[in-house]
């Protein structure tokens, strides 16, 4: 069935072209185009004779002139292409162009590749998130359960933030970092909560521009999220 509808889709885009070419009007040659400026030129040189623009004497020089021309045009041997020649060119390269398409989808496409429907994959992400869901509560309940001084828990917590950003849930991206924060201090995920913070709220409030701050006052001079920073406390002054 797919190859109906290719054809039918080629037949649909090529038909405006084919239509225009059918109509299209044969191409004057130099001698034609000559004739036909010249005679346009005799016929607005008597509406300004009739207008009174012009004088008889000069209307009847400038009109010898004009037919001087016209013989000479008249004389000279026709250099054209008329559309018959072209026509068969045109019509062969019309038509090799669904054809190279469907050479081309024969070659690098999957015309044998099953239907995918959107539902079951829907189905399947919705599972997903669920599994997705149940690990993150078990990381939780996990950390709540180790003790202060646990040096597990900064890691346990850095992991929980990257997990809730994989799946845009900044906020609570955002929440894990400051956790991991209040045990050991580090500018790069300082940064990180402020810019999670940022796209939970949509702006920079006051208070990830402070966080900005402090990551940026406590950074090495060369760290890679150091303009990136610098351009959302600009942000913050600027709203």
């Amino acid at each position: 069935m797919i190859w109906i509808g290719i054809f039918l889709l080629s037949a649909v885009v090529l038909l405006p072209s084919l239509l225009a070419f059918r109509h299209t009007t044969r191409l004057r040659d130099e001698r034609e185009a000559a004739l036909v400026l010249l005679r346009a030129q005799l016929a607005e040189l008597d509406r300004d004779r009739e207008c009174g623009l012009i004088a008889a004497g000069e209307h009847e020089g400038a009109r010898l002139e004009i037919q001087r021309r016209l013989l000479a045009s008249d004389a000279a041997p026709t250099r054209g292409i008329g559309r018959a020649a072209t026509a068969p060119v045109v019509l062969v390269c019309l038509l090799l162009l669904p054809l190279t398409a469907t050479g081309l989808y024969l070659l690098f496409g999957h015309p044998s590749l099953p239907p995918q429907p959107l539902a079951p994959r829907l189905l399947a992400q919705k599972a997903q998130d669920r599994r997705d869901d149940g690990l993150l509560a078990e990381l939780r309940a996990g950390l709540a359960r180790m003790a202060p001084e646990d040096p597990n828990r900064f890691q346990g917590f850095l992991l929980l933030g990257q997990a809730e950003a994989a799946r845009d849930h900044y906020a609570a991206a955002a929440e894990a970092w400051r956790e991991a924060m209040t045990i050991r201090f580090v500018p790069e995920i300082a940064a990180r909560a402020a810019e999670a913070q940022t796209l939970a709220d949509g702006r920079v409030t006051p208070e990830s521009a402070a966080l900005f701050r402090r990551a940026l006052d406590a950074a090495p001079a060369d760290a890679p999220w150091r303009m990136a920073a610098q351009q959302r406390i600009a942000e913050s002054e600027h709203q």
